[in-house]
């Protein structure tokens, strides 16, 4: 029996595994949020395949999304992410990706974790809609606007409120796989 996907993951195998195995699923690991903020800021204004045919190689360039590292990057660091051709090599979105990294960890010094910090926006529960069509889904709502307004207020860049939303649907605050989708009710336990 087929199993019915999401069509916006259909384009090649890369995206139906991130979709099968990753999008949406409830996150609560600091080191892969962190991850998903990095890589949701390089995306924004392009297309989620695109970064994610670079993850591997962002992965490499960003220590791993290890957040003290990166924390420390300096200007020399700044310039061997601009000469990275595995990676998108915008200087803003680099220089938002650093000091993202800084206002990561002051996030996790007040909260104890940033995991603690952007659940609270949902009580650390994950808001589960039910659309039947892609045209649907929302590319921002009235509580990713509140969370990119917080956000920028301590000090994070490239976090307007789509960027936001995105984060909240790959990080699984938000379940907005088509009800027709396999992974709707998956993703719910």
């Amino acid at each position: 029996m087929m199993q019915h996907r999401c069509q916006w993951c259909m384009k090649d195998d890369l995206y139906i595994r991130y979709h099968d195995e990753e999008w949406g699923v409830p996150l609560h690991d600091d080191q892969l949020l962190f991850e998903f903020l990095i890589l949701e800021t390089m995306q924004a204004g392009l297309s989620w395949h695109t970064v994610l045919k670079k993850r591997e190689n962002f992965r490499e360039a960003y220590c791993r999304f290890d957040v003290e590292q990166v924390a420390r990057f300096t200007d020399n660091d700044t310039m061997r992410l601009m000469a990275d051709a595995g990676i998108i090599r915008n200087r803003q979105k680099i220089s938002a990706s650093i000091s993202n990294a800084r206002a990561f960890m002051r996030v996790q010094q007040e909260f104890g974790s940033f995991d603690s910090y952007i659940w609270g926006f949902v009580d650390g529960s994950p808001i589960t809609n039910a659309f039947n069509d892609l045209r649907d889904l929302p590319a921002r709502t009235a509580l990713s606007d509140v969370i990119s307004k917080d956000l920028k207020q301590r000090g994070f860049a490239f976090v307007g409120s789509t960027v936001v939303y995105a984060h909240m649907q790959a990080t699984g605050m938000v379940n907005d796989h088509l009800v027709t989708c396999f992974r709707y009710h998956e993703v719910q336990r």
